[in-house]
C-alpha cells in the first residue's frame, strides 16, 4: 500500500494527473521546471499555460472534442472545470482567457492540501512509484535522454511529420479502386488515380498554397530531409511527386485497364477500418489549404479530414509498443505516461490522458484494478488507438468519431450519427462509472450526484 505519487510536468496533463491522484487520497509531488527553466514556447511560470491557441475546441456533443470534454466534466476534470470558469465568447467552442485560465489552474493545484509543487527541472527518472511522466512535446533534453534510456532510444521520437487522415465514409468509392502494387496483398490500399491534367492542376494549387511558419526551435534540416513535405517535393520539379510518393508503378486501374499518370494511396489507419492515412503526404500547409488542395484528388472531393498533416517539434513515445490502455508502462509497471508525450494530440486529449494516468496511479498505489474506459467512449477509444496502432507507422492522433466502434443500428446523416455516438458514449460512461468503484470529485468543487467521493476540502 503506497500513499505517495510523483508527477513530472505541470502542463495540462500533469496538472490533471496530480489533481486526480490527490483527490483519491495520495500525497503528490508535482515537478515543474518553469519558471526556473523556461521552454522556447512558454511565456510564464503558471501551470497549464497554453502555448498555441486559446481554444479547447467545440462544446457541441456532435463534435468529437465536445463529447470528450463532456466525458471529462462528468468525471470531475480540474482542467475542464477551470476552462469553463474562465471561458470567453467563442460561439459553440470553449475558448479561455489564456492568463486567467492558467492562473486558476495554478491556484487550484498549489492550494490542494495533498499536492506539493516543486519548481525544479527533473533530469533523471525518479525511483519513487507510482510515477506519472507528463512532460509534453517540449520535454527537456536531459529528461528526454533519461526516457530514451528507459524505453529504448528507438521508441522515442523528437519530430512530428504527420500525414492527413480521412474518414472512410467520406471517400467517393466510385472514383477510386482498391489494390496493392503488383497485386501484393489483398487490396490493402485505396488508390486515388490521377490523369495528367488532374495531376497538373493538383501540383499548380499545391505550389500556390500557404504553409505554416515553423518557430525557431522547430527548425531542423534533418527533420526535413528525413521526411520531406509534399509541397517541398513539388518545388523540386513538376514531376517529382509522380516519381515519388505518387508514383503509379505496379498499379493498374481495373476500370480502365491502364496505369494512371499518378496515384495517391490511402492506407488503413485503425483496427475498425474507418480511418485512412494519406500515404507519404507529410505536409506543413495551412489546414484550410490542405482541405482545398487535397480535395482536388479524385475520390477526396468531399473528404472529411479527421487529422490534418502537420510538422513540428514533438517528443512522444511509441505508445503501441510501450504502453497499456491504462497508460501504464509495460517495462516499468510503476510508471505511467500522460499527455501529448503518449501521442494523443491536442489540449483536451492531454487532459484526458492526465485524468486516466492520475486515477490509475492512485489505484496502483491502493492495490486496486486499473481503469480501462469503455471503447464506445471517446476517452476509451482514443487511448485504445494510441496504445494499439501499428507501431511502425504510429503518429499522434486527436479525438475523432472515426475511432469509435460502429453503431449497432446505422444512422443516416453525419450529424445525427455523431449525436447517436455521443448518446451511447455518455450512457456507457455513466453505467461503467457506477459499477467501477471509481471515486470522483469535481474540479470545481461540486460533486456530481450519484458518485462516491474523497472530500478534498478544496475549490
Amino acid at each position: 500500500m503506497m500513499d505517495k505519487a510523483t508527477v513530472i510536468g505541470g502542463g495540462l496533463a500533469g496538472s490533471e494527473a496530480a489533481w486526480q491522484a490527490a483527490s483519491q487520497g495520495l500525497e503528490v509531488l508535482l515537478y515543474e521546471m518553469r519558471p526556473t527553466r523556461m521552454t522556447p514556447a512558454h511565456q510564464g511560470g503558471d501551470l497549464a499555460e497554453l502555448v498555441c491557441s486559446n481554444s479547447l475546441g467545440s462544446n457541441l456533443l456532435d463534435r468529437a472534442l465536445g463529447l470528450l470534454k463532456e466525458e471529462l466534466r462528468r468525471l470531475g476534470s480540474l482542467v475542464i472545470a477551470c476552462a469553463d470558469e474562465t471561458a470567453v465568447p467563442a460561439g459553440g467552442a470553449l475558448a479561455v482567457g489564456r492568463e486567467s485560465f492558467a492562473r486558476l489552474v495554478n491556484e487550484r493545484v498549489e492550494g490542494h492540501p495533498r499536492i506539493q509543487v516543486v519548481r525544479r527541472e527533473v533530469q533523471e527518472i525518479p525511483e519513487t512509484r507510482p510515477l506519472v511522466i507528463a512532460t509534453g512535446p517540449l520535454t527537456s533534453e536531459a529528461l528526454s535522454e533519461a526516457i530514451s534510456r528507459l524505453t529504448g532510444e528507438e521508441y522515442l521520437h523528437f519530430y512530428d511529420a504527420m500525414a492527413p487522415i480521412v474518414a472512410l465514409d467520406s471517400i467517393a468509392m466510385d472514383r477510386v479502386f482498391r489494390g496493392s502494387r503488383y497485386d501484393r496483398g489483398d487490396g490493402d490500399y485505396i488508390n486515388c488515380p490521377m490523369d495528367e491534367g488532374q495531376y497538373s492542376r493538383f501540383v499548380d494549387e499545391l505550389l500556390k498554397a500557404e504553409t505554416i511558419p515553423l518557430r525557431e526551435f522547430e527548425k531542423d534540416e534533418r527533420f526535413f530531409e528525413a521526411c520531406l513535405p509534399v509541397e517541398v517535393i513539388a518545388r523540386r520539379g513538376r514531376d517529382s511527386l509522380a516519381y515519388g510518393p505518387l508514383r503509379p508503378v505496379g498499379l493498374t486501374d481495373p476500370r480502365t485497364g491502364t496505369r494512371p499518370h499518378a496515384v495517391v494511396q490511402l492506407r488503413q489507419d485503425d483496427l475498425a477500418g474507418t480511418l485512412y492515412n494519406m500515404v507519404g503526404f507529410q505536409t506543413n500547409l495551412r489546414w484550410g489549404d490542405q482541405q482545398r488542395v487535397f480535395r482536388l484528388i479524385p475520390g477526396l472531393e468531399s473528404a472529411e479530414f479527421v487529422r490534418y498533416g502537420q510538422m513540428h517539434r514533438n517528443t512522444f513515445v511509441n505508445s503501441p509498443t510501450m504502453l497499456e490502455p491504462t497508460l501504464q508502462c509495460r517495462k516499468e509497471r510503476g510508471i505511467f505516461f500522460a499527455g501529448q508525450i503518449t501521442g494523443s494530440e491536442g489540449y483536451v486529449s492531454a487532459v484526458a490522458g492526465g485524468l486516466l494516468a492520475g486515477l490509475n496511479a492512485a489505484r496502483l498505489a491502493g492495490g486496486e484494478p486499473l481503469l480501462v474506459f469503455p471503447a464506445p467512449t471517446m476517452i476509451g477509444s482514443l487511448f485504445r488507438y494510441v496504445t494499439s496502432a501499428d507501431p511502425q507507422e504510429f503518429q499522434p492522433m486527436k479525438a475523432n468519431f472515426g475511432l469509435l466502434p460502429p453503431l449497432e443500428m446505422p444512422v443516416r446523416g453525419k450529424r445525427r450519427r455523431y449525436q447517436a455516438y455521443a448518446a451511447r458514449a455518455l450512457n456507457d460512461l455513466e453505467t461503467w462509472a457506477a459499477g467501477s468503484g471509481l471515486e470522483r470529485t469535481s474540479g470545481g468543487g461540486q460533486i456530481r450526484p450519484g458518485t462516491r467521493v474523497v472530500d478534498t476540502k478544496v475549490g
